[in-house]
């Protein structure tokens, strides 16, 4: 299995506009966040997670640029804002989504011209797929869908063999943790420092961590609130890294 992460920021991104804080002003390529988007290649098949309103330019510098389906953890703008920009990846077929009912009736919402019993010339197609909570193949991949809160948003993570991916999430139910179990590498998000009404701050973050003891985590979906690389790395367990735009990592089978 192989993990490129196409962005790790959060809504905002870093740095974040309008601010002079030392993490937007600083030079270091690792603490320039686009929001937070994955492609797990897995099996011959590659599976995007989320598709943010970065993602032409997140796609563009991605080491491979295959993507066979598109897995959505919830309906917020920073994880569907580039739904748009999927078109070359509907020109033959329709490229499958797979998310929550109400998240791919959102979607429908949300740019209803793909939709239509009408549609308009050159428009992206799409084959959508509900998730009831239940494991589910794409392309003879077993994914497991995790649900997480986002505050009072159940919003889903997902499981594939032993990975997991969670965004966006401040809570995780007993089922969920259950469900962890035997996850040896793990990808979830950390805000910042303070904490926050609706994502984990990395305290709470490593709290999750250490119940679910991975082998390794990398953290995600951070605000200029989590300082520098370089400094907030220092402070993390062994296991724990901060992830970083367009870096690859890759696992044993």
């Amino acid at each position: 299995m192989e993990i490129e992460f196409l962005g790790t920021g959060t809504s905002t991104g870093v740095p974040q506009i309008g601010c002079d804080c030392e993490v937007c002003r600083s030079a270091d390529p690792h603490d320039k966040r686009l929001r937070s988007s994955a492609i797990v290649r897995v099996g011959g098949v590659a599976l995007l997670i989320d598709c943010g309103p970065d993602f032409r330019q997140q796609i563009l510098r991605a080491s491979d640029k295959r993507i066979d389906a598109l897995l959505l953890t919830h309906i917020h703008f920073d994880h569907i804002g580039g739904i748009e920009d999927l078109r070359p990846y509907c020109l033959a077929t329709p490229l499958d989504i797979y998310a929550q009912p109400r998240v791919l009736d959102g979607l429908k919402a949300r740019v209803s011209y793909c939709f239509g019993d009408h549609k308009y010339p050159g428009i992206p197609r799409f084959e959508l797929h509900p998730l009831d909570g239940s494991a589910f193949m794409v392309k003879g991949v077993e994914v497991k869908p995790l649900t997480v809160m986002h505050y009072k948003l159940p919003v889903f993570g997902y499981r594939i063999g032993r990975m997991a991916y969670i965004t966006d999430a401040n809570a995780i139910p007993e089922d969920t943790f259950n469900q962890l179990e035997g996850v040896e590498y793990l990808i979830i998000n950390a805000l910042r420092f303070d904490s926050h009404l609706s994502h984990f701050s990395l305290s709470e973050s490593l709290t999750a961590i250490e119940r679910i003891k991975p082998r390794q985590a990398w953290l995600i979906h951070m605000s200029h609130g989590i300082g520098l690389h370089a400094s907030t790395s220092k402070l993390l367990p062994p296991n724990v890294t901060l992830a970083y735009d367009t870096q690859i990592i890759h696992l044993p089978d």
